[in-house]
This record gives C-alpha cells, structure tokens and sequence, in this order.
C-alpha cells in the first residue's frame, strides 16, 4: 500500500504498516497549506428562491426550478442536530412515515449529449435544450428509486438505481418486503432517439444496486461500451437474486462485497446488455487476499472514522491513458484498464485524513489526480469554522510512472454555517492551456474553482454561493455536481434546480484565458469518461501564456514585452516579431523557472516555432 508520504505522520504510517485498525492519537497533526476564514459567502441571507448569492469570478446567467413532479415543499426535511432530536426523528420516520425522504426528489449526476443536458434525480430524470443559451425543459421521465445518476452514449441514457423502493417498470408504488420479484436495483438503459417517447430497454440487476456508474469505451471494438458500476448499499438477498451473497470473504469467498461489477453493453444490440465481470480489485497482490486493503476504523491523530474499503463510490477513466481512478471509501485506487473488460489495480494511496474517498479527476497531462472526500456523506455541516482544514476536503495527487503520491489538501476555504450541508463533491476540469483547472460542487457551499497546477499549493480563484435553503434547521440541498462544458458550468442544484453560470475576467484568469476555454467544443460529456483536450496553435493561446507569466512574474519585464510584442504580430496577421530571439529568450528562462512556469515558456517557445517556420 502506497502512503501518502508528505501528509501522513510516521506514527501513523507505523501503525498502518504493522497492521493496526486504529492509527496512533499520539501522532503529530499534519500541517494545514491553507487557511479557511470567514468571508462575502459565509453570512448569506438565507431562502429556497430568494436567498442571497456571492460570486467571484463567476456569474449566473440562467437559473430554473424544478419541473413538475420533481419538487414538493414536504421533501424538505429538517435533519435532526444532535443524539436527542435524531432519536425523536427516527422515531418519527418509524411510526409516521413522511410521504418523502430526505433525498426523494433530489437532483443529482448530469451528462450532456447533442445539445441535450440530462439531469438525474432521486426521482427520475430531466432533459434540457442547450443549444440556444438557456435551458428548456424537453423530456421528464418518472422513475424513482434513487440514486438516479446518468450517462449518455449516442442514443442510449444510463441511469444508477440504488434504492430498495425501486421497480423494474419505473412504477411510483414501492417495491416493499425483503424479497420483491419486482424490485430492480441496477443499472437502468433508455433509448432516448425520440425524447417524447423515450423507452426502457433493459435493466442489469446488481447485487448491491448502482450508486453511480461509469461508461467505458472499448479501443479494440467500437460496437461494444462497458459501464463499471459502483455500488455502496447492502447485498441483496439470494433468493431475489441468485448470484448475490453477503458476509465477510473469509468466511464467504463468493460475497458480492470487495468488487465492482463490469457490464457489457453490445451496441447493436443493448437490450442484451449483461454483467461480465465482478473484479476482485481490492485484493492483496502478494497473497490474494480479497480484503486487501484498508479495513476501517479510527485513524489519524484526531481519531476520526474512516470507511472500510469494500467497494467503490466513483471511477473516473481516461482511456486514452489505459487508466481509471477509482474513489473507493477508505482508499484511493490506480487501475490499469487497458483491457476494459478486466481492470487491474496497479496503485494504491491511504491518508488517515480521508473518511470517505469519493470521486477522482485526472489533470488533463494525466499527471494529477484530485480525490474528493465525502466526510459525513453530504447531509452534514462540515465547512463550520471549528472542522479540520483538511477534513472533507480535496486531496491533490502526482501521477508519475503509473503510481500515485498524494501532495496536499484543498477545501473550501470560506466558513459556512452550521444549517448548509457542506462538503467536496463533483466537478470537472476547465480547459485552460497552461494551467490546471477544477470547477466543483460543495453542496451548500456553492461551487468553486481550484487551480492545481502546483499539486502542492492548490488555491482558489472563483466561486459562487447562496445562502442556506433553511437558516434555522439544516435542510439538505445545495449543488450536487457542478460541470464544464462549452462555454458555461452547468451546476445541479439538489433542491433549486438548474444553474447556468458564466466565468468573468478577474485577476486570476484573464479574458484570454476564458475566451480559449469556451472556443473548445465537444459533442457528449460523461464527466467521469474523461478525453483528452486540445488546443489548436493561435494568437490566442498564445496570449493565455503571456497573461500567465505576467501573472506569476516569472519572466523579466524586457523579455515579457519581447513576447508580447511577438504574439500582438501574430493577431495582427504577421509573423511573429523577433521570433528567433524571443525563442531563444524563453527556451533559456525555462531552465531556470518552476515546473509550471517552464512548461508555460516551452510551451509559448512552440508556438512561435511552429509559426514562424
């Protein structure tokens, strides 16, 4: 097992090493890069359609309510804040049950495909128009049973299904008893080619139902997409369904715990879509033990609680690497996936500071991954001004010979109160040549953009809030998932809705930096199917190089007005100027400068190469 060396105490490594469940409270506590502060966002008046926003960096261009049938007032439950009020609630839930949870029409995972944006919930799903700027409402399917994340593939809608209440035909009465021939748990296939009619096709049964899922291209066949399917909740029953069983693998080597599923889907032929794979990959390499990895428990000078790894939440893959990374509750995993069908696990991180590893983002290089921590799963306060810096947070990797090196801890660095649910969850990259970009969700929190350019000194640069849906009582909400694509961040809103926001010029990213980010276009968006993004040689990626070392002042004034000089030629139709010289200029400067920095002035050496030649 690979220690994140850097952050993790050496008593703590030492009791990891020698086996122990609980790392030492002795242990001195890692240090903190950053600081978490009150600031513009954490005292926001509060409302479900009128609360108060903060923004920089940032603003919002387009906000939608829920459709009919995924909004209701009684599903916004006030959660109980301490032992005594959850006692009187569970209470509550037992003898009177409310019509909704907590979570029933919840928005969730989002994917974008043709103009469309699909939004998953609890509840179903919802389609919108993009391609004329604002949003429009165009499909509303009903088919409860949570989790509800999505997928798109063509003309094929993927959706997670966890939750027992689930039916195989979409039917709003529950799926009741321990055993139900009705119930589905699994991953639900549409066929979406008409949106007013769009038809189930079939329904893969799993044995701990879907919690997300991620979709998998095949290099070698293009008819045939693989979905690996990440599930968290109980085995089913075998009676219900024949391949499931429980229980610990040393006394039950067949338990559908310590393993994701693989599906198959032929693309000429969905409907027969099937599980072909339940890969032990978590198992020890040296001696094929199933439970290989971390086992759970108290960990950490702070003695916090983390999660056992036995499945994964999130898998992120880049196929173009052949590699997935996978956010497996109490461990951070590196799969080889260069043969879909069978991913194998090359790496592996631990950090006691992570409770519950929960989704991974590859730089667009390959030579980063950033995982996310869900601490206290997503229905709790964890951004209050007494929670650890590094708890919940962003934990920023290396990725360098195919093994992973954790670097630092990035969190929301605004205070926020103790009725807004906060915690890291998903988002995306931002294509900005030259640097490092992520635009995520933190529930209540609002979104923020982090650059991790420098894994080590991960910083803030942008972010948007509102206040709390309840300022009195903690009532789940906030932004579920938050996503990049052409031009705009599209951001699912757990209660509001649907946010469109649009990135502004500020000190930290310039009007040349955004105006190449929105010139990429792509066609589908899977954000956890990540492709690599290119830019083509122009003035204008030019230019982004020239704010950025600006900004950093790397380069000596005379040489930077050397290459301004050079790329405002180029705008205006010429040649570079000089372009030999500043060439030569910036190739010598590279050798001095840090890593970043250095590939900014390669980089912008290129450019003027290649125009010039």
């Amino acid at each position: 097992m690979t220690l994140r060396r850097p952050l993790l105490s050496s008593a703590a490594a030492l009791c990891l090493l020698m086996g122990a469940g609980v790392a030492s409270a002795q242990a001195p506590a890692a240090a903190s890069p950053q600081t978490v502060q009150a600031d513009a966002r954490t005292a926001l008046i509060g409302g479900l359609r009128d609360a108060a926003e903060a923004a920089s960096g940032l603003t919002l261009e387009h906000s939608l309510a829920p459709p009919p049938g995924f909004f209701d007032p009684e599903a916004l439950i006030a959660l109980p804040s301490n032992e005594e009020e959850a006692r009187a609630f569970a209470a509550r839930m037992r003898d009177n049950p409310p019509r909704y949870g907590p979570l029933s029409l919840a928005n969730t995972d989002m994917a974008i495909s043709n103009g469309k944006l699909f939004v998953g919930n609890f509840n179903g799903f919802n389609a919108y128009d993009i391609s004329q700027g604002e949003p429009k409402l165009v499909m509303s399917v009903v088919c409860p049973g949570g989790q509800g994340d999505v997928s798109v593939h063509g003309n094929l809608l993927f959706m997670s299904v966890e939750q027992n209440r689930a039916r195989l035909d979409c039917g709003t009465t529950e799926a009741t008893g321990d055993i139900n021939a009705e119930r589905f748990r699994g991953i639900r296939i549409f066929d979406i080619s008409d949106l007013n009619a769009p038809r189930q096709i079939a329904a893969v049964q799993t044995c701990r139902g879907s919690h997300t899922h991620t979709l998998v291209p095949d290099s070698r066949d293009a008819n045939v997409l693989y979905i690996y399917n990440s599930a968290t909740s109980g085995v089913r029953k075998t009676d219900e369904l024949g391949i499931c069983t429980d229980g610990q693998p040393d006394t039950n080597p067949e338990t559908a715990l310590y393993s994701i599923d693989v599906i198959k889907v032929p693309l000429n032929a969905p409907e027969t879509a099937a599980i072909v794979n339940r890969p032990r990959i978590f198992a020890d390499r040296e001696t094929g033990r199933i439970a290989g990895l971390w086992q759970g428990g108290r960990a950490g000078v702070s003695s916090q609680r983390t999660a056992q790894t036995n499945h994964c939440h999130d898998i992120t893959v880049y196929p173009e690497l052949g590699l997935a990374a996978g956010a497996c509750s109490g461990n951070g995993i590196l799969l080889d996936i260069s043969d879909p069908q069978n991913p194998a696990r090359i790496d592996e991180l631990f950090d006691p500071d992570m409770a519950y590893w929960h989704s991974a983002n590859f730089s667009n290089s390959g030579d980063k991954v950033v995982f996310t921590d869900e601490w206290g799963g997503g229905t709790s306060a964890r951004c209050r001004a007494e929670d650890p810096a590094n708890w919940g947070a962003n934990l920023v990797a290396n990725l360098k010979d195919r093994q992973l090196e954790g670097q630092s801890f990035h969190k929301l660095p605004s205070v926020q109160g103790r009725t807004e649910n906060c915690v890291a969850h998903n988002g995306s990259l931002i294509p900005v040549p030259g640097r490092d970009l992520m635009v995520q969700a933190w529930y209540q929190g609002g979104i923020s953009i982090m650059d991790f350019t420098d894994a080590s000194r991960p910083v803030e640069i942008a972010y948007f809030d509102r206040g709390p849906i309840n300022p009195e009582r903690l009532v789940v909400g906030g932004s579920w998932s938050a996503y990049w694509f052409n031009g705009r961040i599209y951001l699912s809103e757990i209660a509001r809705g649907l946010d469109v926001l649009k990135l502004v010029p500020s000190d930290q990213l310039s009007a040349a930096e955004i105006a190449v980010a929105e010139a990429v276009m792509i066609a589908e968006n899977n954000p956890q199917t990540q492709t690599r993004i290119t830019w083509q040689d122009s003035p204008e990626v030019a230019q982004v190089y020239i704010d950025q070392l600006a900004r950093s002042t790397a380069v000596d004034a005379a040489l930077l007005a050397q290459a301004r000089a050079a790329v405002d030629q180029w705008k205006a139709g010429g040649a570079p100027a000089s372009s030999a010289e500043t060439i030569t200029a910036l190739t010598a400067a590279a050798e001095k400068a840090s890593a970043p920095d250095a590939a900014r002035m390669t980089a912008l050496a290129g450019l003027l190469q290649r125009r010039s030649a």
